[in-house]
């Protein structure tokens, strides 16, 4: 009976080669992933979640400088950039929302404060307490320090369009802590800093538009002492109990 030699299939097996990519192709490989990367990037933070940084103590104590926030830019509907058409939102601001939003004044610029007054308020300050439809509104919030109450000529130039009917508007001089009644317009909204005393608000530069509203913080995600008394305050005075708190 002849005898059958085992085959070889190991020899048998046709051996893919690899070849090697060039330096060129690698770097075009390395670039098209770092190109799609910032395209998502840029996508979630133009749609969805950015972040923002309190430079200012305007809203203190709610926000301090060295605060660093998310801000849900989704929620009262993102804008796409160069288009500037926007998506559909989920809600729209209330009273007491703090919102992030382009200054008037100032292009470029983002901006947060507290909405405080909506479309068809009556709104107006005595003697630094804030009234809403002629009631004193408790705000717990609010950081009152300064005892002055400037008068400031923006003010009324702006806010005689908007007084109340029988407002003597010839003897109207409106100040830090005593202006209005005013009624707010539509589509617009009337914010103020926390920080009472000493933010520049709608008081002087008037409503907000409802287009210029481009987000509301989530939460603080990292927060130190700029004032630290040691160098590189940000690693030797960080505020670890206002990591991942919510804004109220």
């Amino acid at each position: 009976m002849p005898v059958t030699e085992p085959q070889d299939t190991e020899k048998e097996r046709p051996v893919a080669r690899v070849e090697p990519k060039s330096g060129t192709q690698t770097m075009w490989e390395w670039t098209k992933s770092l190109a799609v990367a910032l395209v998502i990037w840029y996508m979630l933070t133009s749609l969805l979640v950015q972040a923002f940084r309190i430079p200012s103590g305007s809203m203190e104590n709610t926000l301090l400088v060295g605060d660093f926030l998310f801000v849900n830019k989704a929620l009262y509907g993102a804008e796409f950039p160069i288009v500037h058409k926007r998506l559909p939102a989920f809600s729209e601001p209330q009273r007491s929302d703090i919102v992030v939003f382009d200054s008037v004044e100032e292009p470029g610029i983002s901006v947060v404060k507290r909405i405080v007054g909506v479309h068809g308020d009556t709104i107006g300050m005595k003697d630094n307490v804030f009234l809403l439809n002629g009631i004193p509104v408790d705000e717990d919030y609010v950081v009152r320090g300064n005892s002055s109450d400037p008068r400031d000529p923006r003010m009324r130039s702006w806010q005689l369009k908007y007084l109340v009917d029988g407002q003597d508007r010839q003897s109207y001089r409106p100040t830090l802590k005593n202006w209005g009644p005013l009624v707010v317009p539509p589509d617009s909204f009337f914010v103020m800093g926390d920080n009472r005393d000493n933010s520049y608000d709608g008081r002087f530069w008037g409503f907000l538009g409802r287009d210029r509203i481009r987000g509301k913080p989530l939460f603080v995600y990292y927060s130190y002492d700029k004032r630290g008394l040691f160098p590189l305050p940000f690693l030797t005075a960080i505020r670890w109990s206002r990591f991942f708190s919510r804004l109220r």
